[in-house]
């Protein structure tokens, strides 16, 4: 026969409650510890604007409209607050990064903003979209950006982690020498119709590089060199759609490429996406006209 000890079995299951709380207690320390901060949401107020108020970056690539009145920071500038101005990017990786007021929500299953251009019937000048969240809640666009999606991702051509350098030319008239990260080369190239520098004065340097997604160039049409045209994908990008484009924060994905789950969103990023010569036309260039939040218009 087996004798318990009553008082050792109490000493026992005494000292196991202790030690399971206190490893209950370091579990709990430690979720803690890794727990990430909700992103900040600036709601709407009264004050808010629909539309986007501030210009934080204007980066163009070199273009036929670069140093002239719809190619410079002033142009950039036309394109807040509702006003409806117009600003081209220039070639393959020219930006601007603007911002809004307020947080604008992710609705599921619903487009969120919209972003204004120039395109129309035949022709479109595709531009990438990229978004962020204001997570350090400083007011400027220093966190992470996010791609979003369009129909193109799937393409042949569809490149991400793409880089293209461009270079001074040796004339301020000349074409605009570039070269990629994949080592290919090619020139931005001039035209009778726009005789001042193509290369963006206010570059310092002899050349800079541009980086982010290449999107294939299968929506042009050169076969007849006089009437060239450039069909618009079904959706996700800017300077794509007569009227503008209807954007959904759904599309988000990381560096990686893997979707996110983006609550809101404070800034975005328009790009140029195709690197192409359109003959007479000049280089494919993205022209960006200003952006709103979906929620806030009336119609």
């Amino acid at each position: 026969m087996i004798k318990i000890n009553l008082n050792h079995m109490k000493n026992l299951s005494l000292g196991l409650l202790l030690g399971m709380a206190l490893m209950s207690s370091c579990k709990k320390d430690k979720s803690t510890d890794n727990t990430t901060p909700e992103t900040p949401i600036r709601p709407i107020t009264a004050q808010s604007k629909a539309y986007v108020n501030q210009l934080f970056d204007f980066n163009p690539a070199p273009g036929q409209f670069d140093n002239t009145g719809i190619g410079d920071t002033v142009a950039a500038k036309s394109t807040l607050n509702g006003d409806q101005g117009l600003v081209s990017l220039g070639a393959w990786g020219g930006y601007i990064v603007v911002g809004f007021d307020h947080t604008i929500l992710n609705v599921p299953y619903k487009e969120d903003f919209i972003v204004y251009g120039n395109a129309f019937a035949n022709f479109s000048e595709p531009g990438v979209i990229w978004v962020m969240q204001d997570t350090n809640n400083n007011g400027k666009p220093d966190d992470t950006w996010y791609e979003l999606t369009g129909s193109a991702q799937y393409k042949d051509g569809y490149t991400r982690n793409y880089s293209v350098t461009y270079t001074r030319p040796k004339c301020d008239t000349c074409s605009v020498p570039w070269k990629d990260n994949k080592g290919k080369t090619g020139f931005v190239k001039t035209n009778i119709f726009h005789k001042q520098p193509y290369f963006p004065i206010g570059i310092k340097g002899d050349s800079y590089t541009l980086n982010g997604t290449l999107l294939p160039s299968s929506n042009i049409n050169d076969d007849d060199p006089t009437y060239i045209t450039s069909a618009a994908y079904d959706y996700g990008y800017g300077d794509n759609t007569a009227g503008g484009d209807k954007i959904d924060i759904d599309n988000a994905i990381d560096a990686k490429g893997n979707k996110v789950n983006l609550k809101g969103i404070d800034f975005i990023k328009v790009q140029t996406g195709i690197l192409y010569n359109m003959g007479w036309l000049g280089e494919q260039s993205t022209e960006f006209g200003g952006a709103a939040d979906l929620s806030m218009l009336k119609n």
